[in-house]
């Protein structure tokens, strides 16, 4: 037992002494105040390096603090901005990247910056619930990006970004309407998908839309606007599982799936498929 004891002491000693000099380096370092803005950026660098984003920020910040018209400042800036978004501190980062877009909006950095204030939004995006407020805001920042700096190479990356942000919005218009839809709700269902049929073509949800269009006109008794829904879908998408459920769906009715009557989608498929635009 008394080995035993001895042991767990030096254990123990050896971690107070580990903590001991750790605490002492930190103590001993220079003061920002005592350095160059050279110095402080190489700080804040070696402080990303080991993986302590939140240091970096405030020490790149300390940069515009004590030398805010040396060259470093501008480069301390955006740099901020970078090491508050490597530690998801998104609103930080992004008032950080809107003060260097203020400050030096002709700079190199701009586009960058202007990348990550977007980016600030975009990475939140499967945080928010049913909350779509980030969502649009992203949408609006990588279009800013893809607009005012289309020749940067973060224009391309951008448009990417704005059609995953613009499919997530479709998708989240699509849970709801499956919501609807699974309690009976027909008339709120259709109008969720038709809103995506409507607002977001150009999405991976149109199929499914048009599917579920046809089995919520299908039970409202709207038989011509399945009909139509199918035709549609038949022409743009008849490789895929949901033409399949539609074609099934719409023949159990002894219906085919095609263009009737004067409802929105039958225009649609006039105006889309045949070219008579009205």
């Amino acid at each position: 037992m008394s080995g035993s004891r001895d042991s767990i002491g030096r254990r123990m000693g050896a971690v107070v002494a580990l903590a001991f000099l750790l605490g002492c380096g930190s103590a001993n370092e220079t003061p920002l105040e005592d350095l160059t803005a050279q110095q402080i950026f190489e700080r804040g660098e070696r402080q990303l390096e080991q993986g302590s984003a939140d240091d970096a920020a405030f020490t790149f910040g300390e940069i515009e603090r004590l030398y805010p018209y040396s060259e470093f400042a501008q480069r301390a800036l955006i740099m901020q901005a970078f090491s508050y978004h490597r530690d998801e501190d998104y609103p930080n980062s992004r008032a950080s990247a809107q003060r260097f877009l203020d400050f030096y909006p002709a700079e190199a950095d701009a586009p960058y910056a202007a990348y990550l204030l977007a980016l600030s939004y975009y990475d939140q995006i499967d945080e928010i619930g049913r909350d779509q407020g980030l969502t649009f805001q992203a949408l609006q920042a990588l279009r800013t990006v893809i607009e005012v700096y289309p020749e940067s190479e973060y224009a391309r990356t951008s448009v990417l970004k704005f059609d995953l942000a613009f499919d997530h919005l479709a998708a989240k218009e699509m849970e709801i309407g499956r919501y609807y839809l699974k309690r009976g709700h027909y008339a709120a269902a259709a109008n969720r998908f038709r809103t995506v049929v409507e607002d977001f073509q150009t999405t991976t949800q149109t199929p499914e839309a048009l599917h579920r269009l046809v089995e919520t006109y299908l039970a409202l008794g709207l038989l011509e606007e399945a009909q139509s829904a199918g035709a549609i879908l038949g022409f743009n998408y008849r490789s895929s599982q949901w033409y399949e459920s539609s074609f099934a769906l719409l023949n159990g009715r002894g219906l085919p799936a095609a263009a009737r009557g004067d409802n929105w989608l039958a225009s649609i498929y006039r105006q889309v498929v045949r070219g008579e635009w009205l």
